[in-house]
C-alpha cells in the first residue's frame, strides 16, 4: 500500500512540473509581463529536486526496491 501512495504522489508531482513547464512557455510566448517566467521555471526545478530527495528518501527505507543489475 504505501508504494502504491508513494509512486501516485510522484506521478502527481511529475504531471504538476510538466504543468508548470507548459505554464512557461505560455509565458514565453505570449510576452505577458504581468507574472514573470521564472515563477513557473523556479517551481518547476524545486519540484524536481523534490522528487529526486523523495526517490532517495524511497530507496533508503525500502519502500521502492531498485532493479537488479542486468549481469
Amino acid at each position: 500500500m504505501t508504494a502504491f501512495v508513494f509512486k501516485s504522489v510522484l506521478v502527481l508531482l511529475l504531471l504538476f512540473i510538466i504543468f508548470n513547464l507548459g505554464r512557461a512557455l505560455y509565458i514565453m510566448v505570449k510576452g505577458d509581463g504581468s507574472v514573470p517566467m521564472s515563477r513557473y521555471l523556479g517551481r518547476r526545478v524545486a519540484l524536481s529536486a523534490l522528487v529526486i530527495l523523495l526517490l532517495l528518501v524511497a530507496l533508503a527505507l525500502g519502500w521502492i526496491t531498485p532493479h537488479p543489475r542486468p549481469y
